[in-house]
């Protein structure tokens, strides 16, 4: 189930960043996308959904905004996942 919204934007603001309005929308989902991702709210296939993208394009695009699918929070962690690989 899909629920649409409607927001106001500026045409000014469009005019400005030189972008249409589905590409601002795009955009504006791809962002929130990788902020939910970064602050854990959403797992990486929603995030995918959101962005409107495969998983591996969203990995792929998360690497642009300095943010990994690996997360460890201590070296203990990451070698025990490497040694159960």
């Amino acid at each position: 189930m899909k629920i649409t919204g409607k927001i106001e934007i500026p045409e000014e603001i469009l005019l400005s960043l030189k972008k249409s309005e589905d590409e601002f929308i795009t955009e504006l989902k791809r962002t929130a996308a990788v902020r939910y991702y970064k602050e854990k709210k959403l797992s990486l296939g929603q995030c995918a959904v959101l962005a409107e993208m495969s998983e591996e394009e969203f990995i792929k695009y998360l690497s642009n905004f300095d943010a990994s699918i690996f997360s460890f929070d201590n070296k203990e962690e990451l070698l025990e996942d490497i040694k159960n690989a």
